[in-house]
């Protein structure tokens, strides 16, 4: 049966929403609250949940989002910042090709493009969180790139969390759009204080040789639950890469699903997940092969201590006609504490002939006889364990494209490792 929805949906909402009385906006709102209003939230009964714990949500009354008062600790140098899931500012000036505006003002405005594909690539079908998304499209942003556009200096987004009066669920949907044979790199940061949910979905469609460098480092409230949706669709000779550094939340779930839809389409997937206390992080991602010769990488770490629980969950589908495929998938989990688990699932699903294609997935614990190596060197206990940690991360953060990106994401875990 699914979870109890009540607290998530509130009767008479949606009137106040933007764009409400647009008959489009208001269907897709409609078919969202329908959807969630039958599936309700996930429990361990819905397979793709089965292993993540989100009792959390149960049993309590949520607010809307509101305006903070206090964005004291939100960076200033992001190109926008979205607070509970509100716009609240841009700062740098955009490189000319490039448009970064408000969904809010998007949907007031009728922009055609978010006409066009909002929605369209994020799917509702048994998707509890999408769903829930829609019933409250409010705001978020819209990024779009023309055309040939290379970008070469990483864009940024920050998305906070700042506590109400009571908990509180914000919504945002970011809708990104490059066009034919665009590039551009971006950073999603994820911070909060408080205890909310945030349901983030991002829908992406990228254009015939396009390509995106999607990173996000998602640092919430330990208070917090955070699920992140990311649906995407790559046309032919396009290139779409993700990598997610997961080191906050209580319930931090990344789910990723992507449509290679055009000969040539090629997509990359990676991570690192530091968890400890009793932190759940969990990355659940599909990969559907729906046209022949395109390439898939998927290669996650996790680092768990204490009682944190890891969940990897990957699909990669190759259907009848996708021959050609080349597709590789890994999990690798470190435990630092007997007390420390992970639920590891890759699947293949191969229907096609003429294909490359393998999986796996390691669990293991420091390695005693390189600890010891190090420590008859003279290195003490502390150090030497430390440092095995920090390889074992970089062999993650190595695949990062951007030498900016990769040292802010070796800053944020040397934060995780030096802190409590």
């Amino acid at each position: 049966m699914a979870g109890e929805p009540t607290g998530l949906l509130h009767a008479g909402g949606a009137a106040s929403l933007p764009g409400a009385g647009n008959t489009w906006i208001d269907s897709l709102r409609e078919a969202g609250a329908r959807r969630f209003t039958g599936l309700g939230l996930p429990t361990r009964k819905v397979e793709d949940w089965k292993y993540t714990d989100l009792r959390a949500l149960s049993g309590s009354t949520w607010d809307l989002p509101v305006e903070p008062a206090d964005l004291a600790n939100i960076e200033d140098d992001a190109s926008a910042v979205l607070v509970n899931g509100c716009w609240m500012r841009g700062h740098r000036p955009l490189p000319d090709g490039v448009e970064l505006v408000s969904l809010a003002r998007a949907i007031e405005d009728g922009d055609e493009v978010v006409r066009h594909h909002l929605g369209s690539v994020a799917s509702l079908a048994r998707k509890h969180f999408v769903a829930l998304n829609t019933a409250w499209l409010a705001d978020g942003l819209v990024l779009k790139v023309a055309d040939g556009v290379t970008i070469d200096e990483p864009l940024r987004i920050t998305l906070a969390g700042a506590p109400g009066a009571q908990r509180l669920a914000w919504h945002p949907r970011n809708l990104i759009v490059l066009g034919r044979e665009a590039s551009l790199t971006l950073v999603v940061n994820h911070v909060g204080t408080g205890d909310y949910l945030a349901n983030l979905v991002e829908e992406v469609v990228l254009e015939r040789g396009a390509r995106l460098r999607h990173y996000r480092v998602q640092d919430d409230s330990p208070d917090a639950v955070n699920v992140s949706t990311t649906e995407v669709k790559v046309a032919g000779d396009a290139t779409y890469e993700n990598f997610v550094l997961a080191t906050g939340a209580g319930v931090g779930r990344n789910q990723i699903a992507v449509e290679l839809g055009e000969p040539g389409a090629s997509v990359r997937l990676d991570g690192a997940c530091l968890g400890r206390h009793r932190q759940q992080l969990d990355t659940t991602t599909v990969i559907d092969h729906a046209a022949p010769r395109c390439t898939s990488r998927e290669a996650y770490r996790y680092i768990l201590d204490d009682s944190a629980k890891g969940i990897f969950q990957g699909r990669v589908t190759v259907r009848k006609h996708a021959g050609g495929t080349d597709s590789h998938q890994s999990s690798k989990t470190l435990l630092l504490s007997g007390k420390a688990g992970v639920d590891a699932k890759p699947e293949l699903e191969i229907y096609a002939d003429d294909v490359s294609c393998g999986h796996g997935a390691t669990v293991g614990e420091i390695d005693q006889d390189a600890l010891f190596y190090m420590r008859s060197r003279g290195i003490p206990l502390e150090e030497a364990r430390d440092l095995l940690i920090a390889a074992f991360i970089e062999g993650a953060v190595e695949t990062i494209a951007s030498p900016e990106v990769q040292a802010l994401i070796r800053d944020h875990a040397l934060a995780w490792r030096t802190r409590a």
